[in-house]
C-alpha cells in the first residue's frame, strides 16, 4: 500500500501533456539576463562589468554570506550590462546581461574529472558551495547551508524528493527515467555529506516507470525507493518526512529537528556534475507546459534565458494567454511578463488559457469545513482567511498557527467561495514579521 499523510487533495494532475516526452535541449540563446539573487538568502555582488569578456562555467556574481550561492555564467561571450531587470520573484533585481558569441566554450579547467568516494565531507561541502547549487525544487535555499545542520542537530535520514505532487509539472519525472544513475550519485554524494546511512527516494504511484527505473538504479546502495499515494501535497517536506517515516516536524520546527534533510531531484543531480565534473550550476530541466503552448515540452535550458524564449521553443502560444506561472499552479508565482529571466528554482513555465484558470470572485466563508479536512498541517484555514482579512494577524498567529501553514493551496482548492486564503496567509506572515521587527 503506498505511503501517504493526513489531508490533502486531489486536482487534476494535466501531467499527460508531458509525462511521456523526453527532455530536449533548447538551442544556446543569443542573450541571457542573470539575475544576482538566485536564491533565498542575501543578493550576489557582481565581480564583472560591462565590456568583459567571459566564459561558461565562471563566477560572475560572488557569495558575500553565509546564506547565499555564487552566480555563474551560463553561456560564453561578452558583459553587456549589469542592470535592474524584472525578477520572476523578487519583481526586480541586478542582472548581468552576457550577449553570447556562439561558440560556448568553458572556463578553462571545466569539465574535469574527480572521484567524489576519495573526498571528505568538507571538501564536498566546498564544492557544492562553489558551484552555486541551492534547491532546485523552486524554494532556492543554498544547498551548502542545508548540509551543515547545527552539531546539536543531529541528522540520521536522507529523503530524495522525487514526489514532484504539483499539477502540470514533470521535469524531475524525466530527470528520473533519463539519468537515474546521475540521481542515485548525487543522493549517495549527499548522504555521505550528512554521514548517514538512512536514505530514502518517495516518488508517487503516479510514476510507475520512474519508480522502477530508480529502483534499478537504487540496487545494491541500500537506498529504498518508497511508492507514495497520489494525493497534493505529497511533495511537501513535512508531509513527505511523515508519509516516509512517520516522524512530525514540530510546530515551527524544520525537518533537521526530527533528523532528516530532504533535498529535490535536480538538485542531487546538480551536486553530482558540479562534485564529479566541477560543473556549476548553469542549466536546469523545466517543463514548458500549459492550454496556451502550442506543443509543451520538457527541456533542459540556460539560467539567464526568458520565459518567452523557452515558450518559443515549445511552438509559441496557440492561444490566447491568461496567466503566466513560475513552477506548478498550487504553489507557483504568476508573472507579469514572459520577459522575466529563469533562474535557478524554475521548475515550471505554465502558460495558461482560459479554459486552465478556474477563476471567479471571492464570496465570505460559509464555514463548510472543506479547507479543515483538506489541510495536511491540521490548520482551520478558513480562520486563517477570515482573521487575515480583517487585519488581525497576531491572533492568527498566535491562537491559529499561522506560521505552520506551508502555503500549499489545498485549502484554496476546495473552497466553494473561491477564498484567496494563502493570500491573507502570505499578508498575515508578512504582517506579524515586520510587527516582530519594528518591536
Amino acid at each position: 500500500m503506498a505511503k501517504t499523510f493526513q489531508g490533502g487533495v486531489h486536482p487534476d494532475d494535466r501531467k499527460r501533456m508531458t509525462a511521456a516526452k523526453p527532455v530536449e535541449v533548447m538551442p544556446l540563446p543569443a542573450r541571457v539576463i542573470i539575475p544576482v539573487r538566485q536564491h533565498i538568502g542575501a543578493p550576489c555582488t557582481p565581480i564583472v562589468k560591462a565590456g568583459d569578456l567571459v566564459k561558461k562555467g565562471q563566477m560572475i556574481a560572488e557569495a558575500q554570506a553565509f546564506v547565499a550561492s555564487p552566480v555563474h555564467a551560463s553561456v560564453s561571450g561578452k558583459v553587456v550590462e549589469v542592470a535592474e531587470y524584472p525578477h520572476p520573484v523578487f519583481g526586480s533585481c541586478t542582472a548581468i546581461v552576457i550577449e553570447s558569441d556562439g561558440l560556448d566554450e568553458w572556463l578553462d579547467g571545466l569539465p574535469l574529472q574527480r572521484e567524489w568516494k576519495v573526498l571528505d565531507a568538507a571538501a564536498i561541502k566546498d564544492i557544492i558551495r562553489d558551484a552555486g547549487i541551492v534547491g532546485m525544487g523552486g524554494a532556492t535555499f543554498p544547498t551548502h547551508v542545508k548540509l551543515a545542520p547545527p552539531a546539536e542537530k543531529k541528522i540520521d535520514t536522507f529523503i530524495l524528493n522525487g514526489a514532484e505532487c504539483e499539477p502540470y509539472l514533470t521535469a524531475d519525472h524525466r530527470v528520473m527515467l533519463e539519468e537515474a544513475e546521475r540521481v542515485i550519485t548525487g543522493t549517495q554524494i549527499v548522504m555521505k555529506v550528512l554521514g548517514v546511512v538512512k536514505g530514502f527516494i518517495g516518488i508517487e504511484a503516479n510514476k510507475p516507470d520512474a519508480i522502477e527505473a530508480m529502483r534499478i538504479a537504487a540496487a545494491g546502495t541500500g537506498i529504498e525507493v518508497v511508492a507514495l499515494e497520489t494525493k497534493y501535497p505529497q511533495g511537501a517536506e513535512k508531509t513527505l518526512i511523515k508519509a516516509i517515516v512517520d516522524r512530525e516536524v514540530p510546530s515551527g520546527g524544520l525537518p533537521m529537528d526530527v533528523g532528516v534533510v530532504v533535498q529535490n531531484v535536480g538538485t542531487v543531480v546538480a551536486v553530482a556534475n558540479a562534485v564529479e565534473k566541477g560543473i556549476p550550476l548553469i542549466e536546469r530541466v523545466v517543463t514548458v507546459t500549459g492550454g496556451a503552448v502550442a506543443e509543451p515540452k520538457n527541456i533542459r535550458l540556460r539560467v539567464g534565458c526568458t520565459f518567452g524564449q523557452a515558450v518559443e521553443f515549445c511552438g509559441g502560444l496557440k492561444e490566447q494567454l491568461a496567466k503566466i506561472i513560475m513552477g506548478g499552479p498550487m504553489m507557483g508565482m504568476a508573472q507579469r511578463s514572459l520577459e522575466v529571466p529563469v533562474i535557478k528554482g524554475v521548475s515550471g513555465i505554465l502558460a495558461l488559457s482560459a479554459a486552465d484558470v478556474n477563476a471567479g470572485p471571492e464570496r465570505p466563508c460559509i464555514r463548510c469545513g472543506r479547507c479543515v479536512k483538506a489541510c495536511p498541517m491540521g490548520l482551520t484555514p478558513n480562520m486563517l482567511s477570515i482573521l487575515g482579512e480583517r487585519g488581525l494577524y497576531q491572533t492568527a498567529k498566535e491562537e491559529y498557527d499561522l506560521l505552520d501553514c506551508v502555503e500549499c493551496g489545498s485549502c484554496v482548492y476546495v473552497c466553494p467561495a473561491k477564498r484567496n486564503i494563502v493570500h491573507y496567509v502570505k499578508l498575515s506572515k508578512a504582517q506579524t514579521a515586520a510587527a516582530a521587527a519594528k518591536k
